[in-house]
């Protein structure tokens, strides 16, 4: 393995030319590539155990390096999330306790960091960032936003979404076919319904990104080391996969929802639009989201197999860093549920995956990690220190020597989303699961390592009562820092009107 060397920040103006000398004559740090999805259930990779779907490329990253089998997303949505991966932080010190804008600037931001320690730094796909070209670090900008895509049901989007300036992927595609649609499949980005890409693949924006990625590494000639973030939109809805794909699956068995007796109450759907957040579906209608969802996946896993080709290609794969995860998972129907937000499995737990060179490859850590350790992590494969105290923490800890001293849980939440019903704080070590919903009280806990799927609720058994008591107490632990309206009186306390963020938000107020 390559000698780790510490480098020392430099502001945020780039290196200057004496300095990149310097980096070319010490290119004993890593390469960086940071690759994502949108709401890829942990479940959903072959090196998972997943028999059904098809995903290659992510195996063979699985093999070649460390695969974490508890990894989560705290904050199961698209913003908070990504707050997260950026500032390494929970999401009580990012601030951000539910859905809403990506402050502007945070004090310690990972592609600022990166550049400032001598890093060429790019991104390349979905952000989410407000405005989308702020950049919080990033050289280079290639931009396609989740925003941008399909259809929307309500006004307010709409009108948003003539605001915004169009994305490189849609001026790419303009520049490529001006007289076409390229959201003519008509499926909106958080519909139930799966159908075939309506266009050729190559305008598909998954391609798009595959093609933008191995382009930038194949004509890549700084002196730097690179940082690449690669993070692509799907399988988040639209699961409007190609066509050739979606024939994959079309004879292939999708698994069933899985629906707990406790989760009667979301059978209703919430709504006649394509985009409900709850409601009992017919198994043919499940199946077919299943199937354009996996598909996604997989026209994803064939473009991270395109990008790590092109590394191998170059002779850098041995002198790069590659992790992959996804910000958040997606219920597709189990227990009654769609899309993400929920303290769920299918919806908080995500896939993780290290490829460290010169480290052993195949292992399976089940200690609990979070999308706050990516920073960290990165920091450390580039032989960087944290300059602040963070809350993640580098999980080349564990794939060198298993980290005998990790956290014991991780904490899990989400401020009202979709209804006041859903409004939430959970603690998990992957093996059991506690969950307190904040409108009314409401207890849950859940056996994972029997009951991995969460069917059966504990919270109410007698013989659960101890470990109920246990894990209610680490909650009012964890959350007393908070004081009122977290922990009353020493109990956990209700909030029926949601608390959007934490003091800790830099300069935002969050709706909700």
């Amino acid at each position: 393995m390559m000698q780790r060397r510490a480098f020392v920040g430099m502001g945020i103006a780039a290196p200057s030319a004496g300095f990149q000398r310097a980096v070319a004559q010490k290119r004993d740090r890593l390469n960086l590539l940071f690759v994502m999805t949108d709401q890829q259930r942990g479940d959903c990779l072959g090196a998972d155990g997943n028999a059904a779907i098809r995903t290659p490329n992510l195996d063979r990253l699985a093999k070649e390096g460390t695969r974490f089998l508890h990894a989560y997303s705290s904050t199961p949505t698209c913003t908070p999330a990504r707050c997260g991966l950026l500032t390494g932080l929970s999401p009580w010190n990012h601030g951000m306790l539910g859905y809403g804008e990506i402050p502007r600037r945070f004090e310690y931001e990972k592609p600022r960091a990166l550049r400032e320690a001598g890093y060429a730094t790019a991104t390349i796909g979905k952000n989410h960032f407000a405005p989308w070209r702020n950049s919080h670090g990033y050289e280079q900008m290639f931009l396609d936003e989740h925003a941008a895509g399909g259809m929307v049901h309500d006004k307010v989007a709409m009108e948003r979404r003539a605001a915004e300036e169009r994305t490189d992927y849609e001026a790419w595609f303009y520049s490529q076919e001006p007289h076409l649609n390229p959201h003519a499949t008509g499926l909106g980005w958080n519909d139930y319904a799966a159908r075939p890409f309506a266009l050729h693949e190559r305008l598909h924006p998954t391609t798009w990104m595959g093609d933008t990625a191995v382009r930038y590494l194949e004509s890549y000639r700084d002196a730097r080391p690179f940082y690449l973030k690669v993070s692509f939109i799907r399988p988040h809805s639209p699961y409007d996969p190609p066509q050739r794909i979606w024939d994959q699956y079309r004879d292939v068995a999708m698994p069933e929802a899985q629906i707990g007796a406790w989760a009667s109450k979301f059978a209703a759907p919430s709504s006649d639009r394509p985009d409900i957040w709850h409601g009992k579906l017919d198994a043919k209608t499940i199946a077919n989201t299943r199937r354009g969802y996996y598909a996604c996946i997989t026209h994803v896993d064939e473009q991270i197999g395109r990008i790590v080709e092109t590394l191998e290609k170059q002779k850098k794969l041995d002198e790069t860093l590659i992790v992959f995860t996804s910000d958040h998972g997606d219920m597709t129907g189990d227990h009654n549920l769609w899309r993400k937000s929920y303290a769920y499995e299918a919806s908080t737990r995500v896939p993780m995956i290290v490829r460290l060179p010169g480290a052993k490859g195949g292992q399976v850590m089940d200690q609990p990690v979070e999308l706050r350790d990516v920073f960290p992590t990165l920091l450390d494969g580039a032989g960087l220190s944290p300059s602040r105290k963070l809350d993640g923490d580098s999980m080349l800890k564990l794939v060198r020597d298993k980290g005998a001293s990790w956290r014991p849980f991780i904490d899990l939440e989400h401020n009202v989303c979709y209804s006041p019903v859903n409004n939430w704080s959970a603690l998990t070590d992957g093996r059991m699961k506690y969950i307190f919903h904040a409108l009314d009280g409401q207890e849950q806990l859940f056996d994972l390592s029997k009951d991995p799927h969460e069917l059966k609720d504990l919270a109410g058994e007698t013989e659960a009562s101890l470990a109920l008591t246990l894990w209610r107490q680490r909650m009012v632990s964890h959350l007393s820092e908070r004081g009122t309206p977290f922990v009353v009186n020493g109990k956990l306390g209700l909030r029926p009107k949601g608390v959007a963020a934490s003091p800790n938000l830099p300069g935002k107020t969050l709706a909700g």
